[in-house]
């Protein structure tokens, strides 16, 4: 189903590089010796799990019933502004975030705000409704990107011990 989604995301404009592209640059400070490669490993292992990609169709559905008008009111209208106040965009995000954990949630945080690459592309106002593909793909990077940051063999291990 990985593929499908891929599918779907490419017919949005969105490519497993494109994402790729910012995870590489959220981990590549952390992690000098982290490749290309990697990053697209770690989209595409993201995107192998069911409840992603159910959170995607979800988002993306609603997208595109946004531009066909095919939503009712006053969520059409909501749409179509791209209400500032409306959230649940990235609340529906927050379901692929939290994948890897609450570092995944500081990055999402952190990609919602500068919006850099194709999330910037995808939340400028244009012909397409992206409001929740823009935040799906700032959760599907953050996810990537943590999945990297707990896999780093040199980051820091702890070991519990018997006495407090």
């Amino acid at each position: 189903m990985s593929s499908d989604m891929e599918k779907w995301l490419n017919r949005r404009g969105v490519s497993v590089s494109d994402v790729a592209d910012i995870v590489f640059s959220l981990q590549r400070p952390y992690n000098p010796a982290l490749t290309y490669e990697e990053c697209e490993e770690s989209v595409l292992a993201v995107l192998s799990k069911r409840e992603v990609q159910y959170v995607l169709f979800t988002g993306i559905a609603l997208d595109e019933l946004a531009e066909q008008k095919l939503l009712p009111a006053p969520l059409q209208a909501i749409m179509e502004a791209d209400e500032s106040l409306y959230g649940v965009d990235e609340t529906l995000a927050l379901g692929i975030t939290n994948v890897y954990g609450m570092i995944g949630l500081t990055s999402f945080g952190y990609l919602d705000k500068v919006k850099p690459g194709i999330i910037r592309k995808l939340n400028e106002k244009g012909t397409h409704v992206h409001v929740f593909l823009d935040d799906l793909v700032a959760g599907l990077a953050a996810a990537a990107s943590a999945r990297i940051a707990h896999q780093d063999p040199k980051a820091n291990r702890y070991e519990v011990t018997d006495t407090p």
